[in-house]
């Protein structure tokens, strides 16, 4: 059951920050909307406009000229928020917007909490939970794939498939619940092998979408590379070439980096966070030795690693560098082995002994088989996988929602399997759908909802 809350209210908020632009929207929703702004606008009768019009017009302040405007009607239910809604654009004076949302709230109309739109729409069945929170990482999205996931999720896809695995679930658990009215009868009317199978049947879902979830940090979040080696192996240079602009300090001194440098670019639709380290090598300085503890700890976290080496060092130094490699290939994580500054050795390709590990030879300074790099990295993370994934889980709130479900359809299997009665078996089913009713809030709590609608911008 969804949380009630007080709907009677009318809400104004600019939608948009005013100063940014030519113009301003500011967005006002509830029963009066429409008469409310009637009252304060010079031109049409709002009342008696059809709904998804729009309509030049002057905003008054008795005889106090305001502003010159659009004012378009939606009227319910057909709205975001399926209550009657006006939308004014204005001019994008800050003063102006000020000036006129402090009209209508001098006139009893309440200046509407962070989110709050995007919650009535919930309430009021425009959309579902999942859906609500999918506007704000549609909001937040600053990727193609961000921007792709959240919309499918705002458009119901990942919904979808909650409705679809619940829907099926409640047929049988209906069952069930039937089998205990007639409990002194001893009657079965759910088939216990049929719904082991269904429950296997959720649980592959299921587990794919716990799966999937790993992806989705990364499409939320971006996939965190780190780009290490020995110190002055050319790390920042690269950095500055992958990012296509000087973001970290150059120099011909030996272990310059001694903090973590970050930063983010898009290769494809994709967000990648690159992160530069300071160079791995023992020292007695404290700061570097610092540095270097962060460096070893921001590889363990990464997607990628990045390990640069100075091909004019490799020549000196073979054994030394091959045991690094195989420290780096030990981490079981995916890595690309970078030899830079090949430009300044001839035949640098027949450096037979690395073949094992499938090096790239680059120029970091001179931008030299760069994007080969960001080719690679594409096809380790799995980038075609994020492009065309249907149903991927991006939200924290989801996924423990889905281990919980999935927790609990293992006791239904287990009570299967011991034969138990129906009425604990009952409880567990009506446990596991609980967990599903949490994703999409067909089941939810007003400080959930607080929570989660707390984080949107004012106007939405």
């Amino acid at each position: 059951m969804k949380s009630s809350t007080d709907l009677h209210d009318t809400i104004i908020a600019p939608s948009s920050a005013p100063g940014l632009g030519a113009t301003s929207m500011i967005r006002i929703s509830g029963k009066d909307a429409i008469s409310k702004a009637n009252e304060v606008f010079s031109g049409k009768n709002l009342t008696e406009v059809p709904s998804h019009t729009i309509h030049l017009g002057f905003i008054k302040d008795g005889n106090q000229l305001i502003d010159e405007v659009l004012v378009s009607v939606f009227k319910e239910p057909t709205s975001y928020t399926r209550e009657n809604v006006v939308e004014i654009s204005c001019h994008g004076s800050p003063f102006i917007v000020k000036k006129i949302v402090q009209l209508f709230l001098k006139n009893g109309i309440r200046l509407a909490s962070a989110g709050e739109f995007t919650k009535r729409a919930f309430l009021n069945g425009q959309l579902d939970l999942a859906q609500a929170e999918a506007v704000a990482d549609l909001i937040a999205s600053d990727s193609e794939a961000a921007h792709q996931s959240a919309m499918n999720q705002m458009r119901g896809g990942f919904s979808k498939k909650i409705k679809e695995l619940r829907e099926r679930l409640i047929k049988f658990a209906s069952l069930v619940e039937l089998e205990l009215d007639f409990g002194e009868e001893d009657v079965e009317f759910a088939d216990r092998e049929d719904l082991k199978v269904l429950v296997n049947e959720i649980q592959v879902a299921i587990i794919r979408l716990l799966k999937s979830f790993e992806l989705g940090n990364a499409i939320k979040d971006g996939i965190p590379v780190v780009i290490a080696g020995k110190p002055n192996a050319g790390k920042s240079t690269l950095l500055n070439a992958l990012l296509e602009e000087e973001k970290a300090i150059v120099t011909e001194i030996a272990g310059t980096t001694r903090d973590i440098i970050e930063d983010e670019i898009s290769i494809e639709g994709i967000k990648f966070r690159f992160i530069d380290t300071a160079g791995l090598r023992e020292t007695t300085d404290i700061v570097e030795a610092i540095g270097v503890e962060l460096s070893k700890k921001k590889m363990e976290e990464a997607s990628v690693i990045l390990y640069l080496f100075d091909s004019q060092e490799y020549t000196k130094d073979k054994t030394t560098l091959i045991e690094e490699i195989k420290k780096i290939k030990t981490k079981q994580k995916p890595s690309i082995i970078i030899g830079n500054k090949a430009d300044l050795i001839p035949n640098i390709n027949t450096l037979s002994e690395l073949a094992i590990f499938n090096p790239i030879y680059i120029s970091a300074k001179s931008n030299n088989n760069i994007e080969q790099i960001k080719d690679l990295l594409l096809e380790m993370t799995g980038s075609n996988q994020i492009k065309t994934a249907d149903t991927v889980v991006t939200n924290s709130r989801h996924f423990g929602a889905l281990t919980n479900t999935h927790d609990a359809l293992n006791k239904v299997l287990n009570a299967l399997d011991l034969n138990i009665s129906g009425d604990f078996l009952a409880m567990d089913i009506r446990q596991s759908l609980h967990h599903l009713s949490e994703i999409t809030g067909d089941i939810s709590t007003d400080d959930l909802l607080d929570s989660i609608f707390r984080d949107f911008c004012i106007g939405k």
